[in-house]
């Protein structure tokens, strides 16, 4: 019987801290060395930490959507064949693990001094401002992959030290930023190597075999962490069911549907059975984006001080049938299902959830990225690509009302500081503000949604993929919907000046120069009666 060595709590906080301090240093590297707005500015990155078998072992506080999936680029990375000192693997490919073309996601051994094997791996994953594919930004309005950008499968992008030129040169052809794209992935391979240096100064300190016992001693708690709340719920059946607007191409009101059966002993059944088959349009998550919104939502559950790691699912099972719009096959369009649909999903765990805790799950946030793409050439003939996504209303909960105009849930950006964008790009920000009485009503008030408006100085191809504009974010426990979304265009033309266009929640359009877009972004939910709330009301 093999010998359980007795956990010291305090070396236990100290690892976990320090395992994560790895990962958020790659992430201030990656922040500094990048070129692009969305990556320096915006901190459109993700970095983690993982053991030899590509188990998670730490993570910075960047994006749920992104570090969630991330261990199955890992495992797809791991799956090339043993990793060399000095290799690093590229991957974007959303049936690989990843989420869509944007999100590239670089993976790296470390190697220890005098082992040949991988003792650990660093990963990093950036979501660049253009891929190819139809549209500048490459969230197009496609209805197949390979419309949507650069497809790029497990491959090495530097083998034994030495990077490969030809791959490096085949990317950036097929981009429409190359340059950016260039340093961007620069800064990837950067903060690889901070990540590996740190993990292995670590390890001389602590000594390998502590450090690895105390990277299993970290599964084991986050596995009781989750387990404690599974413990707390009355076993049961709680089912849940949500809408997507439409996938942009005409498909409309597409349920997601869930039942969260908790077991005894600490264990849950998620199961997505009943959620609409994949669809034409973009919106199609693939199945690591499902999984990472089901961590993110118990991880939530389990409280601030619980470390994320490979031990939060182990309570968990997983069922999201292939062909659905939770579990998409190939050659499905999904560009948009790591943005838009991994809210509603967030949404629908969160819904089904409040039945079995009422007290301490809050209404529905903006539920939408609201992801905007401007893509062109300046007055000076060169390329430009802007990617951004704006924030909303935070849904009110059972201990107050909802933040406003904050990121929420699958997403954890900042915004493009207006003095950055205007420097950057040939637009101009004529409004940035809270939207006020956006927030739906009741005892909590859901948080208030934002406003954006931006002048187009050149012509350009401007791309909207944004939800709630239809369906509005519930309220909770007789609280109020936060009010829908808008998008619409101020028309600059001649004949038309002043004209005002109203659009719809996904579009590509053709703006001119003086066109101004405008882009409100939904209230979050109300929680509880209150004045002005009415139950199961639209707006």
């Amino acid at each position: 019987m093999k010998r359980i060595r007795k956990v010291d709590p305090v070396k236990l906080s100290i690892y976990h801290h320090l395992l994560s301090a790895c990962a958020e240093e790659m992430g201030v590297v990656l922040g500094r060395a990048a070129s692009s707005a969305n990556i320096k500015e915006r901190r459109d990155y993700s970095c983690a930490v993982f053991d030899h078998a590509g188990r998670m072992v730490a993570q910075a506080a960047h994006i749920p959507v992104h570090l969630g999936s991330m261990p199955l680029s890992v495992e797809a990375a791991l799956r090339r064949g043993p990793l060399e000192p000095g290799d690093a693997i590229l991957v974007n490919d959303p049936y690989e693990g990843g989420t869509h073309l944007p999100d590239i996601t670089l993976v790296a051994p470390v190697f220890l001094p005098g082992e040949k094997r991988a003792r650990f791996y660093v990963a990093n994953r950036a979501h660049h401002a253009d891929v190819g594919g139809m549209s500048p930004g490459s969230l197009p309005l496609a209805t197949e992959l390979v419309q949507e950008g650069v497809r790029i499968p497990p491959v090495h992008i530097v083998r034994r030290g030495v990077v490969q030129a030809d791959l490096w040169r085949l990317i950036c052809a097929n981009v429409r930023t190359p340059d950016e794209r260039q340093a961007d992935l620069e800064a990837q391979l950067g903060a690889a190597a901070t990540g590996a240096k740190r993990l292995a100064e670590l390890a001389e300190r602590s000594g390998v075999s502590e450090l690895s016992e105390y990277v299993e001693h970290l599964y084991d708690y986050a596995e009781r962490g989750v387990r404690a709340v599974l413990s707390s719920i009355k076993p049961g059946r709680y089912a849940a069911v949500d809408w997507l607007d439409g996938d942009g191409v005409g498909g409309t009101r597409i349920p997601i549907r869930v039942a969260i059966t908790v077991h005894r002993g600490g264990r849950a059944t998620i199961d997505f059975t009943g959620s609409a088959p994949q669809v034409d349009g973009p919106l199609n998550a693939v199945a690591s984006i499902t999984l990472s919104a089901v961590l993110y939502v118990f991880r939530c559950l389990a409280g601030s001080d619980l470390p994320t790691n490979a031990g939060c699912l182990r309570p968990l099972d997983m069922i999201a049938p292939a062909g659905t719009i939770v579990a998409a096959r190939p050659p499905a369009a999904v560009s948009s299902g790591n943005v838009e649909t991994s809210q509603r999903i967030t949404d629908v765990l969160l819904a089904a959830l409040a039945r079995a805790l009422p007290a301490r799950v809050p209404a529905a946030s903006y539920g939408t990225m609201n992801n905007v793409l401007i893509g062109g050439a300046d007055g000076a003939g060169s390329p430009f690509a802007y990617y951004e996504t704006l924030g909303g209303g935070h849904g009110g909960g059972p201990d107050g009302p909802g933040a406003s105009g904050m990121q929420a849930h699958m997403t954890n950006t900042l915004n493009t500081p207006i003095e950055a964008f205007e420097h950057l790009f040939p637009m101009r920000v004529w409004r940035y503000a809270l939207r006020r009485s956006s927030g739906g009503a009741g005892k909590h008030r859901g948080g208030e949604g934002l406003v954006r408006e931006i002048e187009l100085l050149v012509p350009a191809t401007v791309t909207v993929i944004s939800e709630r504009r239809v369906l509005a974010p519930p309220g909770l426990a007789g609280g109020g919907p936060g009010k829908r979304g808008r998008n619409a265009r101020v028309v600059a033309g001649k004949t038309a000046r002043g004209r005002v266009e109203e659009l719809p929640g996904k579009f590509q359009k053709r703006f001119e120069a003086g066109d101004v877009l405008i882009v409100e972004s939904p209230g979050g939910g109300g929680w509880g009666r209150g004045a002005g709330s009415r139950r199961g009301r639209r707006s």
